[in-house]
């Protein structure tokens, strides 16, 4: 494959920052609902099943049209799919605060999270693509973005609804403006979108989808974000079961999410360094595995301490991102990688808040949900050191020549 043109420094800077700002929006469409579902379930008068699709539209798009991406980046480009992702994101949440009937607000939800599940699978691709000896750090930097936005639209949207006397509208539409801005660098970037060459060959999903690398890929990300869902959504009410004030369980459980911020700046930077970052891994596995073991011994005193070793674990995330792009030698291939692990990957972690509360009702205590959290941390860990061996998944789809 020929190589791709080098953008000057001024060119460079601006990608990064069009990368990081974009990833801080990703997840606003996402996190900023949740605080404020009671308000909008009344004002929208949604039911019981539209409220259910609501929740379940994240997993459902990061699905669907993440797996798109790869045609779509062939079709037109990566700079130009990421600014009219970004665009879409952008018209979604402004335009959703503006409506009032329910089923054009599932969908004008479903554009702002189709434009995140766009950004989901590109900014790898574009880390790869630009920044190819740099994928630790632009990795480090644009993690880091996306746990501040998640989490800055999780603790402030009930603050501006506050301030707006109430009103859940202009407190999601202010999200918005985010959006707008991370759309000027790419706007910019436009003229510096990499020509295309005769012997740039994609890799379809379906067949990364046949490759043993593949499958390690998606398993590891499935479980870790399976995990995270059920902590996301789960943790709290686990906590308030046990006997813990709503407020302080909403406290910890902030304190679990903020987490992210300071791990996604470490880790990425730190994996990129390692010939096989297996330890890390292992670190990873313990710290999951002795956090869900004192729920179940110590679950109310020992929350904070158990909550910062789930963190830790739960630091796996931006090391299955950085996986990417150091399992790939080109962009093509960081591409296919990252859509066919996060589409098939999402579907499969979406399964995992069900499975753990369904489990929590057939039993009536936590043992067997904490039970599926430890089995999913060991399948974790067995595909993370699987993953950890050096290869590419060009080579897995293309066998290299064999020398004489």
């Amino acid at each position: 494959m020929a190589p791709h043109p080098t953008p000057t420094r001024r060119a460079r800077w601006h990608l990064a920052a069009g990368i990081v700002l974009a990833a801080l929006n990703l997840r606003t469409a996402i996190t900023s609902i949740g605080p404020l579902l009671t308000e909008i379930t009344t004002d929208l008068h949604l039911t019981p099943v539209t409220t259910g699709l609501l929740t379940t539209l994240p997993v459902l798009c990061f699905a669907g049209f993440g797996a798109l991406t790869p045609a779509l980046q062939r079709r037109w480009g990566d700079h130009h799919v990421l600014l009219a992702a970004l665009a879409a994101l952008t018209l979604g949440l402004a335009s959703r605060a503006l409506v009032t009937d329910p089923w054009l607000f599932l969908a004008l939800s479903t554009l702002a999270l189709a434009g995140g599940a766009v950004g989901n699978v590109l900014l790898p691709t574009l880390v790869k693509q630009h920044f190819p000896h740099r994928v630790g750090l632009l990795t480090a930097a644009y993690t880091t973005a996306m746990a501040l936005g998640t989490t800055l639209a999780a603790a402030a949207t009930v603050p501006l609804a506050t301030a707006f006397h109430g009103n859940w509208r202009p407190a999601l539409a202010s999200y918005a403006l985010l959006g707008l801005v991370a759309t000027i660098p790419w706007a910019l970037a436009l003229r510096n979108e990499p020509r295309r060459h005769p012997g740039d060959q994609p890799i379809s999903i379906r067949t990364v989808l046949t490759t043993a690398l593949g499958w390690q890929s998606t398993l590891f990300f499935a479980t870790q974000s399976a995990i995270a869902y059920i902590m996301f959504g789960w943790f709290a009410h686990f906590l308030r079961d046990h006997g813990m004030p709503a407020p302080h369980a909403g406290l910890v459980l902030s304190y679990l999410t903020a987490l992210a911020i300071p791990t996604s700046l470490a880790v990425p930077a730190v994996v990129v360094r390692m010939r096989n970052p297996v330890l890390l891994i292992a670190l990873f596995v313990t710290c999951y595995l002795v956090g869900f073991a004192g729920l179940l011994t110590a679950p109310v005193t020992g929350a904070w301490l158990w909550a910062t070793l789930i963190g830790i674990g739960m630091s796996s995330f931006p090391l299955a991102l950085t996986f990417f792009g150091l399992r790939a030698r080109s962009p093509h291939g960081t591409a296919a990688l990252s859509a066919a692990t996060q589409g098939v990957g999402y579907l499969l972690a979406g399964t995992g808040p069900f499975l753990f509360g369904l489990l929590r009702d057939l039993s009536g205590d936590w043992r067997l949900s904490i039970g599926l959290l430890v089995a999913l941390t060991f399948a974790h860990g067995g595909c993370g050191i699987l993953l950890s061996r050096p290869r590419h998944i060009e080579d897995a789809v293309v066998p290299s020549p064999v020398a004489p």
